[in-house]
């Protein structure tokens, strides 16, 4: 029998730049909100245990949600950075008898169009790995590095640059020391990669789809409808 497989799913963020009524994880996608859709593409397979979620102290719209298997997900109170928030989610797996080389999956609340095959792509691809690794698509655009009057000072080579995606699938343990050591430092990372990275270790790139997008603006919300009608055919 393998390690045991956990998701992580930090979800006590606002995102005002969706400038609606609530935080974006809680705004309606195809009949369901967009965190249940989040949760839901986890626990599609049968080999995660279940899904830890960090919400705000305060969040109303929580208690709200149903799930058909409630049994599966464990609730813990979020930090002010997403960082906090999934180390929140770590100490509860680590304080329930979670061994420390069980893996986690820590995906972003509004990623509601990761599919089946990039998530069993992601666990097959690092599951023998010592370290781990993230989906990640290699970028596609040219890019341009800008100077502080927003003119073009240089164009970037993009022959090596990947857009980080999630889940990412580390070790329980070296992934809450990781993010322990950051928050010591008062230094907080932007992704769960960044703080394996600084530990001297690096984690695999594992080829995800572009269509899991992460809902920042309100014309996501359309494209990612598109997407998973696609996903549920």
């Amino acid at each position: 029998m393998g390690a045991a497989i956990w998701g992580v799913v930090p979800a006590a963020g606002i995102g005002t730049r969706m400038q609606a009524d609530r935080p974006k994880q809680y705004l309606r996608l195809a009949g369901k909100t967009v965190i249940q859709h989040s949760i839901e593409r986890l626990l599609s397979l049968e080999c995660i245990e279940g899904v830890v979620v960090s919400i705000a102290a305060d969040d109303p719209w929580w208690p709200t949600l149903e799930w058909s298997d409630a049994s599966k997900i464990a609730v813990v109170e979020g930090g002010a950075e997403r960082s906090d928030s999934v180390l929140h989610a770590l100490d509860w797996l680590a304080g329930n008898e979670q061994v420390t080389d069980s893996w986690v999956l820590v995906h972003d609340a509004a990623r509601p169009c990761l599919s089946q095959q990039d998530l069993l792509a992601l666990i097959d691809g690092v599951k023998a790995d010592p370290v781990g690794g993230i989906l990640a698509a290699p970028v596609a655009d040219t890019l341009k590095q800008a100077g502080t009057d927003q003119t073009i000072v240089a164009t970037v080579d993009r022959s090596t640059l990947w857009r980080a995606l999630t889940p990412q699938m580390f070790r329980l343990g070296m992934l809450r020391d990781a993010l322990q050591q950051s928050h010591i430092a008062g230094d907080p990372v932007t992704d769960d990669a960044q703080a394996i990275e600084r530990l001297g270790h690096a984690p695999q790139l594992i080829e995800g789809s572009a269509s899991n997008l992460k809902i920042t603006h309100p014309g996501d919300l359309i494209v990612a409808e598109e997407i998973l009608r696609g996903l549920e055919q």
